[in-house]
């Protein structure tokens, strides 16, 4: 077997995201200087979650606990993987795209069941008109999830991780044309996600045809591997699209306070920026690395992947979540708070994330412990696991509304992260061996926790003298630095002094290729 090289794929995927969330967050920032929190924003983002959702559902959450484990071990075996790739692609071109058609006719049914509090407003119609705008995105990113499966279990990361740079960048550009020509510039916003869609299921397309996988719209064969893939990827689909249930829950809940749902959608956004660039780039490479060894019997291989891969993760997730804890205010303020975004907004969206922060660990750990089910084909359990999670969350937003209000769907959603990712770890110990960590994995994390609390004691006192900086609005971005560089340094520095890494170790295993 000719493995995937696991931590340069990592820092692949990685350094692709990282990008990405960089300019999402200019995307953010000019959103909210531009339009501001409103009903305008609202009912953007109310819209724009809602191909989003489904994509979560019916594609990336299901192709990629389904289709890539079986996809990576017919590759292994070098039997029929092209043939099943192409009847996997019709099938998914059909399905979503008789829901892309449903979805536009049935548009208001969509919006009053995500957002029932904007029924009483004009932010419903304006939802309305948004989604049928947006809401075609979801056949390009469907698609698009399911090259970008090929590409990653055939190890090429690269493409797949840069094709979501192409909406910020579609994005950006339509926010900064349309500031420059006047007009509304909500209307240049919105008809910019769909040419991206586009631009990113093109790019994934011929990159796939590339690496061999050249495939066209044809009629669906309904045949032994297909069943298989649709039992598979039902239950996957609610289980890896959690966090997006979640999230849906909270907005309906939000939706009834003004601007609530403008607050939490910066919040995310910011959370999302180490979720996305540790957590999901993780595992993204871990799945078909854990695919391919299972299928060739190499079971000390597969440990070994799990452990560095948890190990990397959670020295990068752990600091960040400290950080979203002990200056959520810093954060916001310098990288929000311009334009049509206030200091009441800043202070709004720093609560939300420091709730956030408190739930980050579990969000990461989900995407290194979901492997080791999908991996064996196995998404009924973490399917079970997900609806108790939805049960916590439910209960929690709508119970805690009277008391916390619109802060009720951030606290619930960090419950419901850490319930989910508790069942899928007690879940995980009938696997084996193969699905533990290792002993220099449990003899770090303490290490890695302790240093990033030296870092956490580090940025507040460091905040504390630099208010007179970060208050004058012209220095805050050279006070976020000087905060952010200390940051580093003292946690980097007291990793190294406690043992908690070596950084000398990840070059060595980009050499080795993992």
């Amino acid at each position: 077997m000719k493995p995937i090289r696991l931590m340069t794929g990592f820092f692949t995927v990685g350094v692709w995201t990282l990008l990405s969330r960089i300019l999402g967050f200019v995307r953010e920032i000019m959103i909210l200087s531009l339009i501001g929190p409103g009903p305008l924003m609202d009912a953007f983002v109310a819209a724009f979650r809602l191909p989003n959702m489904f994509r979560r559902f019916f594609a990336e959450g299901a192709f990629n606990a389904a289709f890539v484990p079986m996809f990576s071990k017919r590759l292994e075996a070098q039997s029929g993987s092209a043939e099943f790739a192409q009847n996997a692609f019709s099938g998914l071109f059909f399905v979503v795209t008789l829901l892309t058609g449903l979805g536009m006719i049935f548009m208001p049914a969509l919006v009053w069941a995500t957002a029932e509090g904007f029924t009483e407003d004009a932010r419903f119609d304006i939802t309305v008109g948004f989604g049928r705008i947006v809401f075609p995105y979801i056949v390009c990113m469907s698609l698009s999830a399911l090259f970008s499966g090929i590409l990653n279990a055939t190890g090429r990361f690269a493409v797949a991780a840069a094709a979501p740079v192409l909406l910020n960048i579609f994005v950006i550009g339509a926010l900064t044309l349309g500031a420059w020509a006047g007009g509304e510039i909500i209307l240049w916003l919105i008809w910019a996600i769909p040419l991206a869609g586009v631009a990113q299921l093109t790019l994934t397309w011929r990159a796939a045809a590339q690496a061999g996988f050249s495939m066209r719209p044809k009629r669906p064969r309904w045949n032994k591997d297909m069943r298989d893939l649709v039992v598979i990827a039902l239950p996957a689909a609610l289980a890896s699209g959690v966090m997006q249930i979640n999230l849906v829950v909270g907005q309906l809940v939000a939706s009834q306070y003004e601007n609530a749902v403008s607050w939490l959608f910066a919040a995310d956004r910011l959370y999302q920026l180490p979720l996305g660039v540790v957590g999901i780039a993780v595992g993204i490479v871990l799945l078909p690395e854990l695919s391919r060894r299972l299928q060739a019997g190499d079971d000390a291989g597969a440990k070994a992947a799990l452990s560095r891969a948890a190990e990397i993760s959670l020295a990068l997730t752990i600091p960040s979540a400290v950080a979203l804890m002990v200056i959520p205010l810093t954060l916001i303020s310098v990288l929000f708070e311009r334009g049509a975004s206030g200091a009441d907004d800043s202070a709004a969206i720093a609560t939300a994330v420091m709730i956030y922060g408190l739930g980050l660990p579990a969000f990461v750990l989900q995407k290194i412990v979901q492997p080791i089910y999908f991996a064996r084909e196995d998404t009924k359990r973490p399917f079970y696991f997900a609806v108790v999670a939805m049960i916590v969350n439910v209960a929690l937003a709508v119970g805690l509304a009277p008391w916390a209000g619109w802060l009720a769907p951030a606290i619930a959603t960090t419950v419901a992260g850490w319930a989910m990712y508790a069942q899928l770890a007690w879940g995980a110990r009938g696997y084996g061996d193969a699905a533990r960590v290792d002993a220099r994995f449990r003899k770090r994390i303490w290490r890695i926790i302790a240093a990033a609390i030296i870092m956490g004691a580090a940025l507040w006192f460091t905040n504390i003298q630099l208010t007179t900086l970060l208050a004058v609005p012209w220095w805050r971005g050279l006070g976020l630095l000087i905060l952010v560089s200390i940051g580093a340094v003292a946690y980097f520095g007291a990793g190294q002094l406690l043992g908690a890494f070596k950084l000398s170790e990840f070059k060595a295993a980009m050499r080795r290729g993992g």
